[in-house]
């Protein structure tokens, strides 16, 4: 016999990430050589774009995990839209997670609504659609494989076919 509750409990929010987090520990190889690593803690990852007066013109919110960027969020305001500062703010994390914290790859949520194609122009595929979230939009996941600058392709080594 159980008894269901439903209220919010911090305490018991805390023991359940505690115990999953265990039980996962035990059962993958992968997160049990990941633990007590520097690999396995979020790091924040913010870019910011000010204005001319300081004012905020645009943003990106994120974090790295193991070889992993994770944007949240990226954001810039209507002035500025169209003249690239989403480019750069993106390119800059990238940088900033391959160049800086040795991620290999990128992920991210959008709205149909909001941006899954300039995610797409900026090297970003769809690895999963989710129809109705919320009822009459569609949410798609994202990712990409980063190489240095940013996002560009390394060049080929000087002397070889292609290279400089």
């Amino acid at each position: 016999m159980f008894r269901i509750e439903t209220e919010v409990d911090r305490e018991r929010r805390d023991l359940l990430r505690a115990r999953l987090r265990e039980t996962n520990t035990a059962a993958s190889p992968v997160l049990r050589a990941l633990r007590g690593t520097s690999g396995e803690r979020e790091v924040p990852l913010h870019v910011w774009a000010l204005d001319a007066t300081g004012e905020l013109a645009g943003g990106l919110v994120g974090h790295t995990w193991t070889t992993w960027l994770h944007v949240a969020y990226l954001w810039v305001d209507g002035r500025h839209r169209g003249a690239g500062l989403g480019t750069r703010l993106l390119a800059e994390a990238e940088h900033v997670a391959h160049e800086g914290r040795g991620c290999t790859a990128a992920r991210l949520e959008t709205w149909d609504f909001q941006a899954p194609e300039f995610y797409k122009k900026h090297g970003y595929d769809v690895v999963c659609v989710i129809p109705d979230y919320p009822p009459g939009i569609t949410e798609y996941t994202l990712t990409k494989r980063l190489s240095r600058a940013g996002g560009l392709p390394p060049t080929a080594p000087p002397g070889t076919p292609g290279g400089p």
